[in-house]
């Protein structure tokens, strides 16, 4: 491998543009692959704009060879849709960084990289695509990553950028703590409203009876 890995992204939305702007930043631009063929990816912080250059690729019957390191940033209910992506850019060499908060990346990716390292992360990124496809970062993304091998190949791509790259011992805790957290924010989705929500007395109610189900789950379910 070359001093820093080939990088390839698939899914330029909020976290992808992220990533594909902290690369960019240093000189790394990753190939993006997507939908869409966007002319550009904007990132926008209170720093400025970050532009990424595209186009994005939309064909992954034109990659030639596989990459060091694919960076997997689309929505779980996409993850078949992908299929052909992760054919065409995934060996057994590859790393593939799975940028989707939940616990069982790992089984749903396996199948589909060719025997690729599969690595699961927890992703706290306060990134929000906005209607014309550019995007607001708020604030220091962060990856979290379990404690394993391929874990410093991901390292080694993001050193240096905006985003910062933390290791755990015990990823499963992680995992299942964010996950917890983001389905409490559903509440919020499903209602259209903010954090003050929970001031009521009703809401909070809820919430930690949801937060009390899902505790079960996660408690059952166990180590891997």
């Amino acid at each position: 491998m070359t001093a820093f890995p080939k990088v390839a992204l698939i899914g330029p939305g909020a976290i992808g543009t992220t990533i594909a702007a902290a690369l960019f930043e240093r000189g790394r631009a990753p190939m993006v692959c997507g939908r869409t063929a966007h002319s550009a990816l904007v990132l926008r912080t209170d720093e400025g704009e970050i532009v990424v250059p595209g186009p994005v690729h939309t064909d992954p019957m034109a990659i030639a060879a596989p990459f060091d390191l694919v960076f997997v940033a689309v929505k779980t209910t996409q993850t078949e849709a992908i299929a052909p992506w992760l054919t065409a850019l995934c060996s057994p060499d590859t790393v593939v960084c799975v940028l989707q908060n939940g616990v069982e990346q790992r089984q749903q990716f396996a199948p589909l990289t060719g025997g690729a390292t599969v690595l699961p992360s927890v992703v706290w990124f306060p990134a929000q695509r906005d209607a014309d496809a550019s995007v607001w970062l708020r604030a220091t993304p962060r990856l979290t990553l379990p404690d394993l091998p391929g874990a410093e190949r991901v390292q080694q791509a993001l050193a240096g950028t905006r985003c910062a790259v933390d290791l755990a011992a015990d990823f499963t805790t992680v995992a299942w703590r964010k996950l917890l957290q983001n389905a409490v924010a559903g509440l919020m989705v499903l209602t259209g409203r903010r954090a003050g929500m929970f001031a009521r007395e009703d809401i909070t109610a809820l919430g930690l009876a949801y937060l009390r189900e899902c505790l079960q789950v996660a408690r059952a379910e166990g180590p891997p």
